[in-house]
């Protein structure tokens, strides 16, 4: 299990690479009909210099590597973030980097992979199935693997989000956090309860890739199929299940896990360019996509934090977005 120590070391590593996100407070247009609902306050991950909150832990990753580790370089796997997270500390630290991507990754995120220098290598669309070639490809040349999430290096990293949010808001009662792997939510859930604050943690995910949530309710980690979870818009939580260790730290922190609807996804996106001045990728809208339509399964909360994970959406997807209508906001 990761300490509150392993995440204040792993602040103390990111510092001067990894943008101290602000929390910036929401304000929804005022109606008539809608009850007051406590303040709303976003931490935008997308302002990172790759657009995701991934750095955080790809960085505290690599940066713990010993000498030799790191001449032989890092290997990893991902549908975009994460690669570009391990691709961007790789070369801050001068390591080389492999990544194993699904073909269906955006475009937007390969290119932008690549550009940071890293060597790509394509596979199915199948999280197991670029795991498994990463893992082939680490036996063969000796590379080391950053893995998305399942690493305690990871979690420390993407922990550094939870103290930030404390740091701004100590009383905090209410933390939404997007749930893929499990990496972040992991992170910030530790951060948070080792910290002694009493704020819930909720993770949400896509109803069409809701492995965590069926986990969770289970006691035991569930398994999706490939051919289901590529079916979300957002590819960022498009993994079939969560890792062991991440499971671990989800049964001990965190206190529900709920899902959305890919509408819910898309509008959230449409309200959070319009109304807050943010863009944000499908993956990172899921959380303010529950506040605005899932307030019911909610616990009361007077100072909420969502954490927007990235914003690293095409810019046409954008586009067909904000040209949709409205969707309803849930009574």
């Amino acid at each position: 299990m990761v300490t509150l120590s392993d995440i204040q070391l792993a602040q103390q590593r990111i510092r001067g690479i990894a943008v101290r996100t602000p929390l910036i407070a929401y304000f929804p247009p005022a109606t008539e009909s809608e009850p007051p609902r406590g303040q709303l306050f976003l931490k935008p991950e997308s302002l990172q210099p790759i657009g995701s909150f991934k750095l955080r832990g790809a960085y505290n990753k690599i940066a713990s590597l010993t000498n030799d580790e790191r001449r032989r370089g890092v290997i990893s796997y991902s549908s975009g973030n994460h690669a570009q997270g391990v691709a961007y500390a790789a070369r801050a630290l001068g390591v080389k980097a492999v990544i194993v991507m699904p073909r269906n990754a955006p475009k937007l995120k390969v290119d932008s992979t690549a550009a940071l220098g890293a060597e790509i290598i394509t596979v199915g669309p199948a999280s197991t199935e670029r795991m498994q070639r990463a893992e082939k490809l680490s036996r063969q040349h000796g590379y080391v693997i950053v893995p998305p999430y399942n690493d305690e290096q990871i979690i420390a990293g993407q922990g550094t989000v939870g103290l930030e949010i404390l740091e701004d808001l100590p009383d905090a009662d209410l933390v939404l956090v997007p749930c893929g792997g499990g990496g972040l939510i992991s992170g910030v859930s530790s951060a948070i309860k080792l910290s002694g604050s009493h704020a819930q943690i909720v993770g949400v995910e896509p109803e069409l890739a809701n492995d965590a949530q069926q986990s969770f309710g289970s006691s035991k980690i569930v398994e999706l199929p490939a051919e289901r979870v590529s079916l979300t818009l957002a590819d960022g939580l498009r993994t079939q299940s969560i890792g062991p260790i991440n499971f671990e730290h989800i049964r001990r922190f965190v206190d529900n896990i709920i899902t959305v609807t890919e509408d819910e996804i898309r509008a959230a996106m449409r309200t959070m360019a319009t109304s807050a001045r943010l863009v944000a990728e499908p993956s990172g809208a899921v959380t303010f996509a529950a506040w605005l339509f899932h307030a019911k399964e909610l616990p009361e909360a007077r100072k909420t934090v969502a954490i927007v994970s990235g914003g690293n959406v095409d810019p046409q997807l954008l586009a067909q977005v904000l040209r949709e209508e409205p969707t309803p906001a849930a009574s």
